[in-house]
């Protein structure tokens, strides 16, 4: 009686364990394949051994790690396993076992390697001070503004990106059946087509529209349609949200009551002065000083820090170069009586009192 060589046996093993596991952990098999499942596992132990392999792959990828299927999966096939060897075991010399174990670990090793390589997302990112542009493998483009942290993970199904730090704007190569999604904080920003950025500054996420249509959904809220208030009513964002205007949400703190969080506003914006970073000019148009400086120090080797309230209120309108905080210390020493204090980790300001001023 002729059989499969060994390392026939082993591929399809591999390629077998790597399905199953697959359509387990996105919740694809159905409860009518569950007895060809359990066939297979019975079928050889290892099966049930290539299966666990597999799982403990799997386990590097948080999004399948914490699939319940995949944890029930996990028990299952060491349970599985355990049974079907000794059943089997008077059937398998130990030299035949360990050659087939060997070649199947490899076999699950090399194609988990590529699988996990594809599903883990692509990180890019600029240091202090740099800027950088992206063309994604579809033909989007992405402008990293300095200190920045975007990751890309692309399937067949969607294109997903998550903005970690800083700001970048988005320009989508048009695929309505696969959906163009940016995560921040919260918050999701699906597009199908279009250009908008998103920024992550000062405790709030700042989503400019350029072109086209966004949709904002609120992860904390079950992916919901962020909403804006309007007189009494709730409107949707994005139905607000339209090119030309900026949508600003306060992001909630560690340990802050939802209930004393501003609300979610847009106001219209000019996109050229918004845009000014990508040709290394910060504008600033009657803008927080906290707000300035966060944005500032994308760009300095020594940051810059607020240092009481009253230096905190001051409110800057003016053009600069990136990375010029000289030019914003003399602009506001000049304009505003506040003052820097070196420090050896940094620029403190702090607003000066005039004699009519307290204390």
């Amino acid at each position: 009686m002729s059989s499969a060589p060994l390392h026939a046996i082993d591929e399809e093993r591999a390629i077998m364990a790597a399905t199953w596991a697959a359509r387990l952990a996105d919740g694809q098999v159905p409860e009518d394949q569950s007895v060809e499942l359990q066939a297979w596992l019975d079928a050889d132990p290892q099966n049930g051994v290539a299966l666990e392999e597999t799982v403990g792959a799997w386990h590097a990828v948080d999004h399948y790690a914490a699939s319940a299927q995949m944890m029930a999966l996990r028990e299952a096939a060491l349970s599985s396993a355990r049974k079907s060897l000794a059943r089997r075991e008077r059937r398998w010399t130990p030299q035949r076992l360990a050659w087939a174990g060997l070649a199947a670990s490899l076999m699950v090793a090399v194609i988990f390697a590529a699988t996990f390589a594809w599903l883990s997302p692509r990180t890019y990112e600029t240091a202090v001070g740099e800027r950088r542009v992206v063309a994604l493998s579809d033909g989007s483009k992405v402008s990293l503004d300095a200190d920045t942290v975007v990751k890309v993970r692309y399937t067949g199904k969607e294109r997903r990106l998550w903005l970690e730090r800083g700001r970048a704007r988005f320009d989508v190569a048009r695929n309505p059946l696969r959906p163009f999604s940016v995560t921040a904080g919260d918050e999701v920003v699906v597009a199908t087509g279009t250009a908008f950025s998103v920024e992550l500054v000062r405790s709030q996420l700042r989503v400019v529209l350029y072109e086209g249509h966004v949709a904002v959904l609120d992860r904390a809220q079950g992916d919901v349609r962020r909403t804006v208030d309007v007189g009494s009513r709730k409107v949707p964002a994005d139905q607000l949200l339209q090119p030309g205007r900026e949508l600003v949400i306060p992001l909630k703190a560690q340990g802050q009551l939802a209930s004393v969080i501003a609300p979610a506003a847009i106001a219209p914006i000019d996109p050229v002065r918004t845009l000014s970073w990508e040709a290394g000019q910060l504008v600033f148009e009657d803008e927080p000083l906290e707000l300035v400086v966060e944005r500032m120090n994308r760009y300095s080797q020594r940051p810059i820090k607020v240092g009481d309230a009253a230096a905190a209120q001051v409110r800057v309108s003016g053009v600069f170069t990136a990375g010029d905080t000289d030019a914003l210390v003399q602009g506001l020493a000049a304009a505003f009586a506040v003052k820097a204090r070196n420090e050896p980790d940094g620029v403190i300001l702090l607003k000066e009192r005039t004699p009519n001023e307290g204390g």
